[in-house]
């Protein structure tokens, strides 16, 4: 007779020196309640779950932008800009490094995101008309673009995937940290924002690692809803798509005005 394949497990744990389990303890797990579902309060994560509060993020961010488009003058743009970039920044960094995200901060941060956004549009609009819109129809085709291929099968994450994006954005945000370093000592910093062909290039790669990001982001979603994650995570996913997102956009901003001004 072939020897049972838990009976010849537990045997070669025993010769080896780790410790089987005991009959009493054996008995008590096979009494143990089968699993039912999620805790009494808990409920698993959705697609709409997601969906609804990225919604509310998007629907506080436009409405604070037009805000700060309609009632903040040009003059006294940039001590508005430094509070709500310094206030957007010191806050997301908080939900990014403790994952503590919930409506009220996600909310305050697509407000602080809001203001500054649509500050930084307003001044972009008045030195080139017209490129606001150009911008927001270009993020949205990208997006919905890379959620498409994502979709589609035609980009799979993989943790090669995952590595190489991640790299790239830390490359990419040591770059720019340089470049305002650099600002001290010269007027055009490493040129990497100052127009020209080195910012126009520079741009296009961050849009590339941007848009590779927002797949990372698909797929952090789709893990989380597979994997029966709470509902509660929906903030910190959409969290996630929002900084993306404005990353997103200001690039093409940054692209569309670079190629304008040459």
């Amino acid at each position: 007779m072939a020897e049972n394949p838990v009976i010849r497990k537990f045997g070669a744990a025993s010769k080896s020196g780790a410790v089987a389990p005991s009959a009493e303890q054996l008995q008590t797990w096979y009494e143990a309640p089968a699993y039912t579902g999620p805790r009494p309060g808990q409920r698993y994560l959705t697609l709409d779950d997601v969906v609804q509060r990225t919604g509310a993020m998007l629907a506080v961010l436009f409405a604070a932008g037009a805000l700060a488009w309609v009632a903040v003058p040009i003059a006294s743009a940039g001590p508005l800009l430094l509070v709500s970039l310094f206030a957007g920044l010191g806050l997301g960094l908080y939900i990014s490094f403790t994952m503590r995200a919930n409506a009220a901060l996600c909310l305050l941060y697509s407000a602080f995101e809001g203001v500054l956004l649509g500050t930084i549009s307003k001044l972009f609009e008045r030195a080139y008309p017209g490129i606001v819109v150009q911008a927001l129809t270009g993020t949205v085709m990208v997006a919905a673009g890379m959620l498409f291929v994502y979709k589609i099968g035609a980009i799979r994450v993989t943790p090669r995937f995952t590595r190489v994006v991640v790299g790239a954005m830390i490359g990419l945000l040591g770059l720019m940290v340089a470049n305002g370093i650099a600002y001290f000592f010269t007027p055009n910093g490493l040129g990497l924002r100052s127009g020209g062909s080195l910012a126009i290039v520079f741009s296009l790669v961050c849009i590339v690692v941007a848009a590779m990001n927002l797949v990372l982001d698909f797929d952090m979603v789709e893990r989380a809803i597979r994997n029966g994650a709470d509902q509660k995570f929906a903030w910190f996913a959409s969290f996630g798509l929002m900084v993306t997102l404005i990353w997103l956009y200001l690039e093409i901003l940054r692209l569309l005005g670079n190629l304008r001004s040459n």
